[in-house]
């Protein structure tokens, strides 16, 4: 990718390959964690949001597709630059890397190739500010600005007590917001993000705003339930407090979500190392879950979408046709295959890709698995059928088209396209 430039006459930046009008006004990206279709919509109807409401009727309402795996890193990292995992190089929230052996987190700054829209921004002359729930993604979304008061803050709920002026651009963040750090398994961590971003836009105005939320409701929690509809009130109300203060809001999801049990309410699981391991012996093939991550809980590292290294000798091509003969499976794909069609980074891929039907999930081996957390039926993503996402924006586009709408078409929706 050639580097960003300004035209400063036009009043815009250039950034992997797409071109951004600076902000007339202050610009806030949401990313919803696991908000599929229906959530919204829902809570609009038991007259809860009355903010959505009135967005959904003369804003921007469209639905976009998200990118596969359906998973936090590869599609947080797809909003904030514009582009699909083939160019910024994430490829899930946990994979094996290639240069070590091991199986890793992705959330190392050194995995991203290329830039975020926020450092481009900031050299544009914005102020920015970050608030993810999660301090897994901070690092990444954080990576290449100059953090400082006047200039820009990184920092998340989950460690919100540790901020520092050195690593997040802030300090004393919880006396600031005027909330404790919040338990990791609950909506407050969500909710904490939404409080950050209307004290930082009271206090900063920034330019450039970016929220990422936790999906602790949406796995438990099906759209129209009364605990979802609590928490998309609670946003609503954060919401209309940003749009008062003038600002310009975009919302998409990294996700969707999707039952995933079976009539007795046990999680729908296809097992493939067990599979494996019967078909060519025990560990010779190599399953690899990138839904995991350290928050494990409310999924069980339970998704719909898995990497496979298989053994020298094995053919690719056949062993992908044995696992698409299986019930449950949408999809197996050799590595190129995956590669073409979901726009991901080959090198960082295995020799297989499965990705389960709507209503399966995909594990390792039965015994690796510790579902005791799961105190209610579960509910994940990771693969093609939860794709589609909300885009959202408080303002209405300022000419119809009949585009195809990624979520990460958020920021050129919201500095572009909208009247």
């Amino acid at each position: 990718m050639a580097p960003d430039s300004i035209n400063k006459a036009g009043g815009e930046i250039a950034l992997n390959g797409r071109r951004y009008a600076l902000p007339k006004r202050p610009t806030v990206v949401v990313c919803i964690d696991g908000s599929e279709p229906g959530y919204i919509e829902r809570a609009v109807e038991a007259a809860r949001a009355p903010w959505f409401a009135r967005v959904l009727k003369s804003g921007t309402n469209q639905i976009a597709d998200c990118v596969v795996p359906s998973f936090t890193n590869p599609n947080n990292l797809s909003i904030v630059t514009g582009r699909p995992p083939s160019v910024h190089g994430i490829s899930g929230n946990y994979f094996l890397d290639p240069d070590t052996g091991k199986e890793v987190m992705m959330n190392d700054p050194k995995f991203l190739r290329v830039e975020t829209l926020f450092p481009a921004f900031q050299r544009a002359g914005c102020r920015i500010a970050v608030v993810t729930a999660k301090d897994k993604l901070r690092g990444l979304l954080g990576k290449g600005l100059d953090l400082g008061p006047g200039k820009a803050c990184a920092f998340s709920s989950e460690k919100s007590d540790k901020a520092t002026l050195a690593e997040n651009g802030i300090e004393n963040v919880n006396a600031f917001v005027g909330l404790p750090v919040p338990d990791v398994y609950s909506a407050g961590l969500s909710e904490f993000v939404f409080a950050a971003g209307v004290k930082l836009m009271e206090r900063d105005r920034p330019e450039i705003m970016y929220l990422s939320t936790t999906d602790y409701i949406q796995h438990k929690h099906a759209p129209g339930t009364p605990v979802a509809n609590d928490f998309y009130a609670m946003m609503d109300g954060y919401m209309a407090r940003l749009d008062a203060l003038g600002c310009t809001i975009v919302l998409t999801a990294d996700h969707g979500m999707n039952a995933k049990f079976g009539k007795d309410g046990q999680p729908d699981v296809i097992y493939l190392q067990d599979l494996f391991d019967k078909w060519l012996g025990t560990d010779k093939a190599r399953v690899i879950l990138p839904i995991t991550d350290p928050y494990v809980v409310h999924h069980g590292a339970l998704g719909s979408y898995a990497v496979v290294y298989l053994p020298a000798g094995v053919s690719h091509t056949e062993m992908a046709a044995r696992i698409k003969s299986l019930p449950g499976i949408e999809a197996a794909l050799t590595r190129e295959q995956a590669a073409a069609r979901f726009e991901l980074p080959a090198d960082r891929l295995g020799d297989l890709i499965v990705v389960s039907t709507q209503h399966k999930v995909l594990g390792t081996s039965a015994s690796r698995h510790d579902l005791s957390g799961l105190t209610e039926p579960l509910r994940s993503h990771g693969g093609i059928s939860e794709q589609h996402v909300p885009l959202i924006c408080n303002a209405p586009l300022a000419s119809k088209t009949d585009r195809a709408w990624r979520n990460f078409d958020a920021f050129d929706l919201a500095l572009n396209l909208v009247a």
